[in-house]
């Protein structure tokens, strides 16, 4: 194996040679993917092995069965890869120029089925490995069928973080502000198991939302300095809602039509605080490019409010909805670029964010 310092990108593109294939793996948490990415940008092949019908009895993810799906999918995903790759260009496995996993943040032992699984493959062919962050991943998504470069202000929005990040270069990002407690995804699908609605809970409130009434009840937005964020009062908040309108009406069952307007109120009071400090770092930044990442970036209401900042004179950019939620093409584009992975054949996989 090829255990070099791999790096097409630093802070400002250089011409390449010769086209660059890069396979990368993905299993961070409840979905087995494999993709081929060329030049960072055009996606080849595209493979996703989801297990939400696996973990929607148990109302969660859970890390032990989730492992052992990826170990069941991950050869699966690999030759389906492959197949697409051949079909579409007669790409061989000997043609891909490097491969790339997922190292972390996610759940360590979902994550070690996809890493090693890249590692065999890169010892097969003898060709370098590369680690990637899955955040910086998320951002990367951004760069699939568009020709956006940095610098830009991101807004990373997921199950795990919320964040914005100052993405100065390929290799530079800065995070400015970040949650505090609960990310947003995970107050999304907190709120959705409190009203009552089934796993994944986030994409099912986010429908109900959009036939409620935003303006049905006022949520309060957390008061936190700088640009980091705190949703565990507005998850806090809802919980005391809907305790009083059932002491009101003297059942447990909410009415849909109420249940419709507190995802509304809900939704409306998030993607504002979103957007708002959002929009305080690109006005003290003096940024033009604003992008959205993350699983949650396919949120209708957040995806409406950060594009309506084109009116205002930014660019904004969001990934196609089947690239916001994990998924190897992410992965494969961020190795392309090289933002922040790790070159090294001995990276083990972490949980957190190091």
């Amino acid at each position: 194996m090829k255990n070099v310092k791999y790096k097409l990108y630093s802070n400002e593109p250089t011409e390449l040679k010769e086209d660059c294939y890069i396979m990368a793996l993905e299993s961070s948490c409840d979905e087995t993917a494999c993709a081929i990415v060329k030049n960072g940008r055009e996606v080849i092949s595209n493979v996703v092995a989801s297990q939400i019908k696996t973990h929607e009895k148990f109302g969660g993810v859970i890390p032990e069965i989730a492992a052992r799906e990826h170990l069941e999918a991950v050869n699966v995903v690999i030759d389906e890869a492959f197949k697409q790759a051949k079909e579409k260009i007669n790409l061989q496995p000997q043609d891909i120029t490097a491969f790339a996993a997922t190292a972390g943040p996610g759940l360590v032992g979902c994550l070690l089925v996809g890493l090693n699984a890249a590692k065999t493959l890169a010892l097969t062919y003898d060709k370098p490995f590369i680690g990637i962050n899955h955040l910086n991943a998320h951002i990367c998504a951004n760069y699939i069928d568009t020709e956006l470069k940095p610098p830009f202000m991101a807004l990373l929005v997921s199950g795990g973080h919320t964040q914005i990040i100052d993405v100065k270069s390929y290799a530079e990002q800065t995070i400015l502000g970040e949650t505090i407690d609960d990310a947003v995804g995970e107050a999304y699908d907190k709120v959705a198991r409190l009203i009552g609605l089934p796993y994944p809970g986030g994409p099912k409130l986010d429908k109900l939302a959009q036939i409620g009434n935003p303006s049905a009840y006022k949520l309060p937005e957390g008061k936190v300095d700088g640009y980091n964020f705190s949703f565990s009062g507005l998850k806090t908040a809802v919980l005391r809602l809907v305790k009083s309108i059932q002491k009101q009406l003297n059942t447990e069952t909410l009415p849909s039509e109420t249940i419709n307007d507190i995802c509304a109120s809900f939704q409306e009071t998030v993607s504002s605080t979103l957007v708002k400090k959002l929009k305080k770092a690109l006005h003290e930044r003096n940024y033009t490019q604003v992008v959205i990442a993350g699983g949650v970036a396919a949120n209708s209401e957040i995806r409406k409010k950060v594009f309506a900042l084109e009116a205002e004179g930014y660019k904004v950019y969001a990934p196609a909805m089947k690239y916001c939620t994990d998924n190897a093409a992410m992965a494969a584009s961020c190795a392309f670029f090289n933002t922040n992975c790790y070159n090294d054949v001995n990276i083990e996989v972490f949980s957190r964010v190091k």
